[in-house]
């Protein structure tokens, strides 16, 4: 009897806890797996969504690999992502550095540092697209009174100038969740551990390196991951400052699959077909950073 009791209690138990869980499930398979799995089976087709549906097999993906501009397009993306992230920790790092520190007014450094990251992108993206304006931007204006140009100049419409453009605005907008990261790991590691390097008669220097840096690994791993997948895959700011132009100069992959989906051709199943080698590139990225990782801990 007892032991019929217990099974029953495990039984209400499980079905409660799903009961909790269900709404979770629903939503995760309704913004992330349904979406997934509709573009994967698009992939296979050349469609408009709507009355032609054709199935051509694995035609978009072979298009996909032996179209220039997707290279060309994954080449930018990888310069990108390289510099905003490299950046980033640069940035986020010594700040988080400075902010850890006892330091007057403090808590009002904090809340500065962040303000970039609070602001919708959308917002960000136009502000800077007024500043960086050829015949409007206070940017032209006050290099102007400085007498460093004398003229004007079209700073996201030059061919060399535009991606630097990009990446100083994605930059400024990103560096702050890097900073929370690092200063939340940094307050996360025992004062003991720099009082004990300290009396050993550690520098700053050797103090980072065997205390802070192993300190913040596991921060810095899943920091690092989360920042580089999402600026791969990056679109808003840089399709509102540039829209992948002048030519196809700050063109990422993700821009060229929007443009592929709704300014091309129509191409949905060609798009969609991009938007699955770049779902692989990202898992790959993870496994890869998580891998390096790992091994320098050993």
């Amino acid at each position: 009897m007892a032991g019929s009791r217990s099974f029953r209690q495990r039984l209400v138990d499980t079905g409660t806890t799903g009961l909790f869980i269900l709404p979770c499930v629903i939503t995760l398979s309704l913004l992330l797996i349904y979406p997934f799995a509709y573009g994967f089976y698009v992939a296979f087709f050349k469609t408009n969504l709507v009355n032609k549906w054709t199935f051509v097999g694995l035609d978009n993906f072979v298009k996909a690999f032996t179209d220039s501009k997707m290279y060309s397009a994954l080449w930018v993306t990888v310069k990108f992502t390289i510099v905003v992230v490299a950046l980033h920790f640069l940035l986020g790092i010594v700040f988080a550095l400075l902010l850890n520190k006892d330091i007057a007014g403090r808590t009002f450094f904090r809340v500065l540092l962040v303000l970039p990251w609070l602001f919708p992108e959308v917002v960000i993206a136009n502000l800077w697209k007024w500043i960086f304006n050829a015949s409007s931007g206070i940017f032209n204006s006050a290099l102007q009174a400085l007498g460093f140009i004398n003229e004007p100049m079209s700073w996201l419409g030059s061919m060399t100038l535009a991606l630097p453009c990009v990446i100083f605005v994605c930059v400024w907008k990103g560096y702050p969740l890097v900073m929370i990261q690092m200063l939340a790991g940094l307050q996360s590691i025992p004062t003991d551990r720099y009082e004990v390097a300290k009396l050993d008669g550690a520098n700053k220097w050797q103090i980072f390196r065997y205390v802070t840096f192993p300190g913040l690994k596991p921060t810095l791993m899943v920091t690092l991951i989360l920042d580089t997948v999402w600026w791969f895959k990056h679109v808003t700011m840089i399709f509102v400052l540039t829209s992948g132009g002048p030519v196809n100069a700050t063109t990422t992959i993700s821009i060229e699959i929007y443009k592929q989906a709704f300014e091309y051709s129509n191409a949905y199943g060609y798009s969609a077909a991009l938007a699955v080698i770049v779902f692989a590139i990202c898992v790959l990225i993870s496994l890869v950073q998580r891998r390096l990782l790992r091994e320098d801990d050993k």
